[in-house]
């Protein structure tokens, strides 16, 4: 297993704007849902319901990404800000 050793270290994880991110996803997912929905009986008939399905369960699920990714760009901002302390009282 020596041959797949990495022989250098990881580059940093790439923080690019999460929250844009999950949020154009998750209207992707509702866009997709509702363009489906006039396809209701389609969809039934041919037993592929889940299809319709699936993308509100992954829409709501994203709401809950675009919660999550707020709340720890807030917190990293906190850290960040905390961690700076005051510039001025030197």
């Amino acid at each position: 297993m020596t041959k797949w050793t990495p022989r250098h270290e990881a580059p940093e994880p790439y923080e690019g704007n999460v929250v844009a991110t999950i949020t154009g996803g998750t209207i992707a997912w509702f866009v997709l849902f509702l363009a489906q929905l006039p396809f209701y009986g389609w969809f039934q008939d041919n037993r592929h319901l889940w299809w319709l399905w699936t993308c509100l369960a992954a829409g709501v699920l994203g709401l809950v990404g675009v919660w999550y990714v707020r709340k720890r760009d807030a917190a990293i901002r906190r850290h960040v800000a905390k961690a700076a302390g005051p510039q001025g009282d030197a």
